[in-house]
C-alpha cells in the first residue's frame, strides 16, 4: 500500500511532468483543432515565421497562409501553390499589432493528396519564407 506522503510526493512530480511535456512539444505538420484542419509552422531564412492552414470548406480546401516578422509596413510578395501550380498570388504589407499578413483563398480539393504552399520574400530586406503541408 502507498503512504499518504508518498502520493503527495509524486502526484505535484506527475503533474509538473505533465505540464513541462506539453509546453515544450513544438505543433507538428498535421496538428490541427480538431475539425478537419492541418496546420504546419516554421521559421523563414532570418527572424520572420510562416504558418499554413487547410480546412474542408464545403468540399473545398480553405487554405491560409500567415507571415509573422513581428515588424509594421513590411511589404512582402507572395505565391500559394497547391501541388505545384501557382493558385494565387499577391502582395501583403504586415499591419500595425501583430507585424503579420494573411492570405486566405479557398481552392479545389483535387483527386488525391493536395501539397498546399506559401512561398513569400521581404521587397526591403530579401527574406524569404517557404512552408506547405498534405491535405
Amino acid at each position: 500500500m502507498t503512504s499518504s506522503r508518498h502520493r503527495r510526493t509524486i502526484a505535484p512530480l506527475v503533474v509538473a511532468g505533465v505540464a513541462i511535456a506539453s509546453l515544450s512539444a513544438p505543433a507538428a505538420a498535421g496538428d490541427g483543432d480538431g475539425d478537419g484542419d492541418v496546420i504546419s509552422r516554421g521559421s523563414c531564412s532570418a527572424s520572420s515565421d510562416w504558418k499554413v492552414k487547410a480546412s474542408p470548406e464545403n468540399g473545398r480546401i480553405e487554405v491560409e497562409g500567415e507571415i509573422d516578422s513581428s515588424r509594421v509596413g513590411q511589404t512582402w510578395t507572395w505565391k500559394l501553390l497547391q501541388n505545384g501550380s501557382v493558385a494565387a498570388r499577391g502582395q501583403g504589407v504586415t499591419a500595425a499589432r501583430s507585424g503579420s499578413f494573411e492570405v486566405r483563398r479557398v481552392l479545389p480539393n483535387l483527386p488525391g493528396t493536395d501539397v498546399v504552399a506559401i512561398r513569400a520574400r521581404n521587397a526591403s530586406t530579401g527574406e524569404a519564407c517557404r512552408g506547405s503541408l498534405s491535405y
